[in-house]
C-alpha cells in the first residue's frame, strides 16, 4: 500500500496487485489502479506514452535506463546485451 494510507484507499486493489507484480512502485501502482476505477481500465490504458525503441537507444542511454530500474552488472555490457538484459528484467 502507499505510504501513510490505508487500503481503502485503493480503488481497484486487484489491480493495485497486478502492477506491484509487474514491478510498478507503490505510488505508481495506486495512482494507475485508482485512475482505472474512476474511468475504466480501457480509458486509462490509451494513455499510455510512446516509448522509444531500445535500438534507436545509445548506449549510454540503455546503461542509464538501468540504472534506473536498479539493474546491476550492465556498465560492461555492448548494446545488444544491455537490450536483452532490459527485456528480460
Amino acid at each position: 500500500m502507499p505510504k501513510g494510507r490505508g487500503s481503502s484507499s485503493l480503488k481497484d486493489p486487484e489491480l493495485y496487485e497486478e502492477l506491484r507484480k509487474d514491478g510498478a512502485t507503490k505510488e505508481k501502482a495506486a495512482r494507475i489502479s485508482n485512475a482505472a476505477a474512476a474511468q475504466g481500465r480501457s480509458a486509462v490504458g490509451r494513455r499510455g506514452g510512446a516509448a522509444e525503441d531500445y535500438e534507436e537507444r545509445t548506449v549510454p542511454e540503455l546503461k542509464k535506463r538501468a540504472k534506473e530500474l536498479g539493474l546491476s552488472g550492465y556498465s560492461g555490457k555492448r548494446k545488444s546485451e544491455l537490450i536483452d538484459m532490459l527485456r528480460n528484467r
